[in-house]
């Protein structure tokens, strides 16, 4: 069992940028994927960016070359730099563990806003 929680929405300016944080609790279980997900208002919910331990980070066509996704192994957090935030990024953005048992844990979500 994975306990998440996350930090760091809030409000910017277009072309601003925030960081985002997830921390994983201690389990005996190993994360295999570490993900952000996104629901923006009246979309579906997608993956905005995607780390393993096995290739390296993928990230959803809107968001390449503006968002990082990076990873603290020991502490076992992970993170989203977000840079050259758009309108169009406004949503709801979660965290995601899947583990070694193929379980799916998801943080409870942290808005995050960008407007003038």
């Amino acid at each position: 069992q994975v306990q998440l929680v996350e930090s760091g929405g809030g409000l910017v300016q277009p072309g601003g940028s925030l960081r985002l944080s997830c921390a994983a609790s201690r389990s005996q279980f190993t994360i295999l994927n570490k993900r952000w997900y996104r629901r923006a208002p009246g979309k579906q919910r997608e993956m905005v960016a995607s780390i393993s331990a096995t290739g390296p980070p993928t990230y959803a066509d809107s968001v390449k070359g503006r968002f990082t996704i990076s990873k603290n192994n020991t502490e076992n957090m992970w993170y989203l730099q977000m840079n050259s935030l758009k309108p169009d990024d406004t949503a709801v953005y979660y965290c995601n563990a899947l583990t070694t048992l193929l379980e799916s844990y998801w943080g409870q979500g942290t808005q995050v806003t960008v407007s003038s």
